[in-house]
């Protein structure tokens, strides 16, 4: 059992190229920077930066590109234990243009058979599921065997132990149908406690986008506490006491991408630091801003000083 873990993220992972020219669209693309991405190993990478021991369960391909994101992971302090190679796959690759800037182009390379799809039960220690404090599982790792079953497993087992967080990350291309996406989905939010996710992915879960009502219906659900991610409107955070709305971070928005990870990563930095619901979501509201701010999402990640210096600036 990895006893000296505080959190254990599970899903997607590969190399991300970045767009040099802010505002250019593909004809214009002339250099791209890269980074280690994939949205749960994003958000190990955040609460790494803000001193947890964090952890990625997943797989890259036995490629150069796989040991790039394994490098990269080591650099960035993230355990890679739980990162298994996939003989004959390829590492994904995900190319993004900054036009518009706030809400990038996104071209995503996941060949099939995708190796952090190929997630099995005995890759990953039941003791450690059971005890790592904080358990951060990405609905896309339910969108295809064997990830899926490897995934329900870990949940049953985990048998909703605080802090069980379930991302609800949506993304189309993953899944057969919305359909299956809305059954998948909505039956793992039933073995968390907490659930993350925006307008659209709420809306696939629970069966509506509005903040409230999806809000509302995640927690009639058994979770403790909602984030309904808003974008330029903040975060919606709710729990059985109260609902609050809080604004977004005044910030000058270079890349919109890797906000959402960083704003996990923080998240997790402040469950585990046993803050309130509303403290913990001010602070991850504020980590995902600074990294709007920025072009890289991995490298991009900000330490703990950054954000509280963002929070205590006055409001002009």
């Amino acid at each position: 059992m990895a006893r000296d873990l505080e959190l254990l993220t599970v899903g997607r992972i590969g190399v991300d190229l970045y767009c040099d020219q802010v505002g250019a669209g593909w004809p214009q693309a002339r250099s791209f920077s890269r980074a280690i991405g994939g949205s749960p190993t994003n958000v190990a990478v955040a609460a790494a930066r803000l001193g947890r021991r964090a952890a990625v369960f997943t797989k890259v391909g036995s490629d150069p590109i796989g040991e790039m994101a394994r490098a990269e992971l080591r650099e960035f302090g993230v355990d890679e234990r739980f990162v298994g190679v996939e003989q004959g796959t390829v590492t994904p690759l995900s190319f993004a243009v900054l036009d518009p800037p706030e809400d990038p182009q996104l071209l995503m390379r996941r060949d099939p058979p995708v190796p952090d799809l190929q997630l099995r039960e005995d890759e990953v220690d039941r003791s450690t599921v059971v005890a790592v404090p904080l358990l951060w599982i990405t609905a896309g790792a339910l969108s295809q065997e064997p990830s899926a079953s490897t995934v329900t497993a870990m949940l049953d087992v985990r048998d909703r132990r605080r802090h069980t967080i379930l991302d609800l990350d949506y993304r189309p291309a993953m899944w057969r149908s919305r359909e299956h996406a809305s059954e998948t989905i909505g039956a793992a939010v039933d073995h968390a406690t907490i659930a993350v996710g925006n307008r659209e992915e709420c809306e696939i879960a629970v069966g509506t986008g509005d903040p409230s009502g999806a809000a509302r219906r995640l927690l009639e659900r058994g979770v403790e506490l909602a984030l309904v991610k808003l974008g330029g409107e903040g975060v919606l955070v709710a729990s059985a006491e109260r609902q609050q709305l809080l604004a977004p971070p005044r910030i000058q928005v270079l890349c919109g991408l890797g906000a959402g990870d960083a704003f996990g990563g923080a998240l997790c930095h402040g469950l585990l630091s046993g803050w309130c619901y509303e403290r913990a979501a001010a602070f991850a509201n504020a980590a995902g801003g600074i990294v709007a701010s920025r072009l890289l999402c991995s490298a991009a990640m900000p330490n703990e000083r950054e954000v509280l210096e963002l929070l205590e600036t006055p409001v002009a």
